[in-house]
C-alpha cells in the first residue's frame, strides 16, 4: 500500500467528482490553479481513485471518485459551496483559470470591500472565488 501523506489540521475540501473524473479534475486544478499533486492513491478495483491529495496556494483538497456504496454524494449533488483563493495576484490566477477553461461567473474587478474579486465555474461544477489586492 502506498504511503499516505499527513492530513492538514484544520479545514480541508474534499471533492468527489460526478462519473468517474476525479483524475481529470486533478489534471484540470493543476492547470487551473497551480495546484500541486501530493498523492494519487487507486482503489481495489484499479478503477477509482480512493483519495488524493492536493495543495493549492498553501492549503489542501482532498478528492476521490464517487463511491455510492459508502454514500459519498457527487461535487454536483452537494450544491450551495465556493472554494475561495486569497492570492497574491487575482488578474494572473483569475486568467489562468479562464484560459484552462473555467466558465466566468463573475467578473474580476475592483470591489468596495478592498479586495479584487472576481468567480469562476469549473468543468466539474465547483465554483472558485479569487481575491487579491486592489489593482490601481
Amino acid at each position: 500500500m502506498a504511503e499516505q501523506s499527513p492530513v492538514p489540521s484544520g479545514i480541508t475540501c474534499y471533492l468527489h467528482p460526478k462519473n468517474g473524473r476525479a483524475g481529470e479534475a486533478l489534471d484540470f486544478y493543476v492547470r487551473a490553479f497551480a495546484a500541486e499533486e501530493v498523492a494519487r492513491n487507486m482503489a481495489e478495483d484499479g478503477k477509482r481513485i480512493m483519495w488524493a491529495h492536493l495543495h493549492i496556494n498553501g492549503g489542501s483538497v482532498m478528492m476521490s471518485d464517487e463511491f455510492p456504496e459508502y454514500s459519498q454524494s457527487a461535487v454536483r449533488d452537494m450544491g450551495g459551496f465556493t472554494i475561495h483563493l486569497q492570492v497574491d495576484d487575482a488578474d494572473a490566477w483569475y486568467e489562468r483559470a479562464v484560459a484552462a477553461g473555467c466558465e466566468i461567473k463573475m467578473k474580476l474587478e475592483n470591489q468596495f470591500w478592498g479586495d479584487r474579486y472576481g468567480s469562476v465555474r469549473d468543468p466539474f461544477g465547483v465554483d472558485w472565488s479569487i481575491g487579491g489586492p486592489v489593482k490601481e
